[in-house]
């Protein structure tokens, strides 16, 4: 068994936060509210061995009910990172927008981020992904290798920007 000092900690971002606050605040107060209405109607028509609304309503609270739990525990868990607190901008750590140049002169942007904000069509990549990795601690003018299932990538860091507090 790990001691609690080996731990990994979970890092979010403050908007990454306010996401999982906002849908746990959806769950709890609309649609909970919402569904245990409708599990209360189909039980008011009778018989519930046979109402699909009052069986399938059931299982839908369950599904929130879960989420809920889950959202608030990990909540309590979960630490804030807020990029004004970075005290070397000019480096890539958590929160860092970063801009690269690949070996044929095309710009990618990126913003490293929790496990639970990961989202790459907004260029938003896990600080645990291979490219995550390999960007903590660089600056501008870098050179990183990238290994990826169809082979090495070699990108320059020719950018680092932090969101404003």
């Amino acid at each position: 068994m790990a001691d609690a000092g080996s731990e990994r900690k979970t890092y979010i971002t403050p908007e990454g936060a306010k996401k999982l606050q906002d849908e746990l605040h959806h769950l709890w107060n609309v649609e909970r509210r919402k569904v245990t209405q409708e599990v209360s109607d189909a039980a008011a028509q009778g018989d519930r061995s046979e109402n699909a609304e009052y069986i399938y309503g059931k299982k839908r609270l369950r599904e929130i009910d879960r989420r809920v739990h889950f959202l608030r525990k990990h909540l309590e868990e979960i630490t804030v990172v807020r990029t004004g607190d970075i005290a070397d901008q000019n480096r890539i750590y958590f929160g860092a927008w970063v801009t690269l140049e690949d070996e044929g002169g095309d710009e990618h942007r990126y913003r490293l981020v929790g496990a639970d904000e990961i989202d790459a069509r907004q260029g938003l990549i896990s600080i645990q992904s291979p490219m995550g990795r390999v960007l903590v601690g660089r600056e501008e003018g870098d050179e990183v290798t990238v290994k990826r299932p169809s082979g090495s990538a070699v990108y320059t860091v020719t950018g680092i920007s932090y969101p404003s507090p």
